[in-house]
């Protein structure tokens, strides 16, 4: 279990039930639903007897290394170890780092798509600032497109996402192995990917209707717009704060130039006190130089104002 999004803040730090559940990020193909729900029940059966994970798809993920903790990073699934199955008893509408004892999920997982999110760049950076042990990258179809490979599992070591390399890809902190795996589901071929124990074998699939599982489709497509609209809200909310702070800014730097005018008017008045006050000085001197030279004159015996 690894903890590391514990750093204090001051902002406020809302409860889960303020916060909306995911994105609303509209999936480009029913894979990117099928294929976390599938592992969710997977693993439901096979830890049906363990109460202490938790394994979210399409759900906001809320932490506090980024500039706002409101604003999520929704991962098609992730799962986290030592936590309550259900919150308090109830079912979670988001998981939000702060109120699940700090407890960092181990395992994040993201599909790519058709429009390509940043599973490669932006991401990942977001998920090693978190500090989620592995990161899972799917690219069953576009891996050529973006030059990478169809499957991708990071490890995070020394604070850097490390690749691995060993098939099907062993996660000792979680018991479990990840890999691709093709065979028939619901009367269909395809590749999903499937879970693997410590001998390398696949785990098998559970029974799942292909209402269960359209269900589940629609439920995560509703919390992806709820999460959207709140996701929008909270960005105009930063865009207004942002044009507060400009606003503010200006009418500081209005009343600082108004006192640099008035600063530099009061110099003038100033200066031109000192200079009235010199030819103050030069004209007393001069007046008093002047009666001077009259008191002499008349010490001679003469008029000053009537020299010969």
């Amino acid at each position: 279990m690894l903890i590391t999004d514990q750093q204090p803040h001051r902002l406020h730090l809302p409860s889960p039930e303020e916060l909306p559940c995911s994105d609303d990020t509209p999936v480009d193909n029913e894979d990117q639903n099928l294929l976390p729900n599938l592992l969710l029940a997977t693993l439901s059966r096979i830890w049906q007897h363990r109460q202490d994970w938790f394994f979210g798809v399409d759900m906001a993920l809320y932490h506090t290394t980024g500039d706002n903790p409101r604003i999520p990073i929704v991962p098609d699934a992730f799962l986290s170890l030592g936590v309550e199955r259900k919150k308090e008893g109830k079912s979670r509408r988001s998981y939000a780092i702060w109120a699940e004892g700090g407890v960092v999920p181990l395992l994040a997982l993201e599909l790519v798509s058709y429009t390509a999110r940043g599973e490669y760049d932006h991401k990942l950076d977001i998920y090693r600032q978190m500090g989620v042990l592995y990161y899972v990258v799917y690219n069953p179809e576009f891996w050529q497109r973006d030059h990478h490979d169809p499957l991708e599992v990071y490890r995070l070591e020394g604070g850097v996402y490390q690749r691995q390399t060993e098939r099907p890809f062993w996660m000792p902190e979680i018991g479990l192995g990840i890999d691709r795996h093709t065979q028939t589901y619901l009367g269909t071929e395809q590749e999903l990917l499937m879970w693997f124990d410590a001998t390398q074998q696949v785990y098998a699939l559970p029974e799942v209707s292909r209402e269960e599982l359209l269900g589940a489709q629609r439920q995560a497509e509703r919390e992806r717009r709820r999460a959207e609209r709140a996701r929008l809200r909270a960005e105009q909310e930063r865009l207004r704060a942002e044009q507060e702070r400009l606003r503010a800014e200006q009418e500081q730097q209005r009343a600082e130039q108004e006192q640099q005018r008035a600063e530099q008017e009061q110099q003038r008045a100033e200066q031109e006190q000192q200079r009235a006050e010199q030819e103050r000085q030069r004209a007393t001197a001069a007046e008093e130089q002047t009666q001077k030279l009259a008191d002499y004159l008349r010490s001679l015996g003469l008029d000053p104002h009537n020299l010969p």
